[in-house]
């Protein structure tokens, strides 16, 4: 069986273009628009075209890519017929999808990993951070992988009140001291509990805020400092959660976070929720920081692994 009939059956398979449907209806529909009625697409229409894909959130730097590669095709073949504009989208973005060199994963857990895998997750509040955690809990659960939470984001009552209601919705312990805990204390306690329970992953939720950046840098260091003390070499990856309804908000706060800490890998909410879901494209083609999983509805099972060929084959269905 191939990864993506595995990986991506029938279920998962409507999730994800039921997730892309308003980014599908207002890409298309702009591209639709700027080519109607014509048997070709000539350069006065790659300016429409623009619009398009900045509408959808690609970002100004990735559109232009896009774009000159079209100018190129179109200066080299005199002209593109407007029923191969789609095929050559496709392939560009695919293009761009694969430049950011991290493989498609084949579980919710990273290939070759450590026990315990320590997942440190960044991220402001209100992305879906909290719920993002709770969901890859309760897959990792689902493939037989042991997992303990650790509500370090302590700044709020809410936060960790979240966290220890989505703990007990994915059948995981949770290492808690309540708000206004000392979060690095909190990530100690976690470790040496995982350890102690030879568990496989651990998750440790941080502070929702882009608070003074200095602050910000300090506190994710002084947790990981204090994790090393149990784990040498914690945190294995450093994951940050973004809104993609946010549109370029997103794109914001992934360079605010790569500068306050070094994050390894992503999950974009909420993309059922927006005709935004381009901002996908715009951030791997920016950061060239993997995206891991996405989010394409509210249950626990619609937080699915990231997979390229899936994302575009959805996109341009």
């Amino acid at each position: 069986m191939s990864f993506f009939n595995k990986f991506f059956n029938k279920e998962k398979k409507e999730d994800l273009d039921k997730g892309l449907e308003k980014t599908k209806e207002g890409f298309f529909s702009k591209i639709s628009k700027a080519v109607a009625g014509k048997s070709k697409v000539e350069d006065a229409d790659l300016d429409d075209i623009e619009e398009a894909l900045i509408a959808s959130d690609m970002g100004l730097e990735t559109t232009i890519k896009i774009i000159d590669r079209l100018e190129a095709r179109v200066a080299k073949d005199k002209f593109i017929n407007t029923a191969d504009l789609n095929d050559i989208l496709r392939d560009e973005i695919t293009v761009l999808l694969e430049e950011n060199n991290s493989p498609d994963m084949e579980s919710y857990l990273p290939q070759e990993s450590k026990t315990p895998y320590v997942l440190m997750v960044v991220g402001v509040n209100g992305v879906g951070k909290t719920t993002t955690i709770g969901k890859l809990a309760y897959n990792l659960k689902n493939e037989g992988k042991s997992v303990v939470l650790g509500a370090a984001d302590t700044f709020r009552a809410a936060a960790v009140h979240q966290l220890e209601i989505w703990a007990e919705r994915a059948g995981v312990p949770i290492v808690s001291k309540g708000q206004d805990a000392d979060p690095a204390s909190v990530a100690f306690d976690t470790l040496n509990s995982a350890v102690a329970q030879n568990a496989d992953v651990v998750i440790i939720d941080t502070a929702g805020r882009l608070h003074n950046k200095v602050n910000l840098m300090n506190e994710l260091s002084k947790i990981k400092r204090v994790m090393q003390k149990v784990v040498p070499d914690a945190p294995h990856d450093v994951m940050l959660v973004l809104d993609a309804s946010t549109g370029q908000n997103a794109i914001q706060q992934a360079k605010e976070f790569t500068k306050a800490t070094d994050v390894s890998c992503l999950a974009l909410t909420k993309l059922d929720g927006t005709a935004k879901g381009g901002v996908v494209i715009g951030i791997t083609d920016q950061f060239k920081i993997p995206i891991r999983y996405i989010g394409v509805g509210e249950g626990k099972e619609q937080l699915q692994l990231f997979n390229r060929k899936a994302f575009v084959n959805s996109l341009f269905s």
